[in-house]
């Protein structure tokens, strides 16, 4: 059958030529500065997910998930980058509870690993996105875990763990980060109290600050996610060493040596795990490697998206 479709489209293209019609082309990539093309995704429960396109439309495609209080806007590194632009078709999205996503309340909407799973399958579908790579930060990779265990890798061409949390059996893994969050920090009902825990969580989400400019959007969009979201959030399980151990897959691991929220001993563990993972450790970086790095990260999502796409 691959056969007969290419000889029908070696006629049609001649036919074309006869007739004096010029076959169609490819549209060229929007520049990197163009705004994103913005999308609303309904997850299987009801919840609405923005999500925000970037880059080529027939390029490979590149799924960004981001982390615990964060946004889309998180990954502008990536989505405005000219040279990933040009290439490939970058999709970020704000998971519910986040950003401009809906924002429901209720444990039902949060705990279940079938919720985040879905969630991801969702915008893969409602964008038509052909074998993503799946890059996900900090708590984005209890967010791939779910899919993965839900739904398998068989849609997916590259995996990205990204300062990203694999497991949660050994509390030695995670740092002093995490102790901004909870009840009696960033969600704590008392709101001075929940924006200071905040300010001190995402400064330890970097070793390199960020600008003050970008700070404050970051303090932003962080501000933006509501206490019960930040509570739900907190104390799900987690358990997809089996899961990670049948990956087949080509899977980068990205970790700062600094970082202070999930150590660099969770990438080491990632990458023992999966097999054939390549880990890449960043000197000098913290919790935020695709900021703090850029041009690396860059770099290396970019080799990684074009040896998955070959």
């Amino acid at each position: 059958m691959p056969q007969r479709r290419e000889a029908l489209g070696s006629v049609a293209l001649g036919s074309a030529a006869l007739l004096g019609v010029k076959p169609a082309r490819a549209q060229p990539a929007p520049p990197a500065d163009a705004p994103p093309r913005q999308h609303r995704v309904r997850a299987p429960d009801g919840v609405e997910v923005a999500a925000y396109e970037h880059g080529n439309p027939q390029g490979p495609a590149i799924l960004f998930v981001h982390g615990y209080m964060q946004a889309a806007l998180s990954w502008d590194r990536q989505t405005r980058d000219p040279g990933l632009a040009r290439e490939f078709r970058m999709v970020a999205y704000d998971i519910r509870g986040h950003g401009m996503s809906g924002k429901p309340e209720g444990d039902a909407f949060y705990k279940p690993g079938k919720a985040w799973a879905d969630e991801v399958g969702a915008v893969i579908d409602a964008l038509g996105l052909r074998r993503p790579v799946l890059v996900g930060w900090s708590y984005g990779g209890r967010i791939m875990g779910d899919y993965i265990a839900e739904h398998g890798a068989g849609s997916l061409s590259a995996m990205n763990w990204v300062g990203a949390t694999s497991s949660a059996a050994d509390p030695s893994r995670f740092g002093r980060g995490g102790r901004h969050n909870g009840p009696n920090g960033g969600a704590s009902a008392d709101p001075a109290t929940a924006i200071r825990a905040t300010v001190a969580f995402l400064r330890d989400c970097f070793e390199v600050q960020p600008s003050a400019s970008d700070f404050e959007t970051m303090l932003a969009f962080n501000m933006m996610v509501p206490r019960h979201v930040r509570l739900a959030l907190q104390g799900r399980p987690m358990d997809i060493d089996a899961k990670l151990r049948a990956l087949s897959l080509p899977t980068l691991v990205t970790h700062g040596d600094q970082d202070k929220l999930v150590l660099a001993s969770m990438g080491r563990h990632t990458a023992a795990t999966v097999p054939g993972a390549r880990l890449s450790v960043y000197e000098n970086i913290g919790h935020a490697p695709f900021w703090e790095d850029a041009p690396r990260f860059n770099r290396e999502l970019a080799a990684l998206a074009r040896s998955a796409a070959r």
